[in-house]
This record gives C-alpha cells, structure tokens and sequence, in this order.
C-alpha cells in the first residue's frame, strides 16, 4: 500500500478541518458543561489506548513491524496522559464545584 500525494494532500485538508470544527466546538461549550464532555473525552481516549493495546499486538503482512509497534506505543502513551489528564481536571472541577455547596449551604 503506498501513499499517493492525493491521498495525503486529503488527509491532510481532512485533519486541518478537524482541528477547525474542533476548536470552535469547544469554543461554543458553557462552562457547565464542561466537566460532561471531559468525561466523553476520557472515554474516548479509553477506546484509543485498547485499540493501541490491540494494535500493538498484531501482526502485519508485508509491513514493518517495527514502526507498526512504535505507532501504537506512541498512541499508547499519548492516549494514557490524555486520559489521566482528564480525569485530573474533571476531579479538580468537581472538587471546586463540591466545596462551593459546602460553602454555600452551611
């Protein structure tokens, strides 16, 4: 399988979109619902470190296997600081969010 210069220059508009769409996605998001969607993207970066798991794992016909197993321990890593980094934050705000009731209803 190679890579035609289409293909790329396709990825490529595909993933700038993304980053686009994404950002003012995120832009639009109260602040309420923020906590939420950390926890959507936690789950998301879940699914990302087993499919990593399952990648690394696997064997490919005709490829480097080499690079196939850098890839995903790279997604592996990524994908795990991403994670734990989410849940952090969503731990963080729920903290801040628990102490304001105490706060409040005492």
């Amino acid at each position: 399988m190679s890579l035609t210069l289409g293909a790329l220059v396709g990825s490529i508009t595909v993933f700038v979109l993304a980053i686009f769409l994404g950002f003012e996605l995120i832009s639009k998001v109260p602040p309420t619902l923020h906590t939420p969607l950390m926890s959507g993207a936690n789950a998301i970066s879940g699914i990302t470190i087993v499919g990593a798991l399952i990648l690394s794992n696997s064997s490919f016909d005709g490829a480097n296997t080499d690079v196939a197993a850098l890839l995903a321990f790279v997604a592996l890593v990524m994908a795990t600081i991403n994670a734990v980094g989410g849940f952090m934050v969503t731990n963080k705000m729920l903290g801040m969010i628990a102490g304001r009731r105490r706060k409040g209803g005492e």
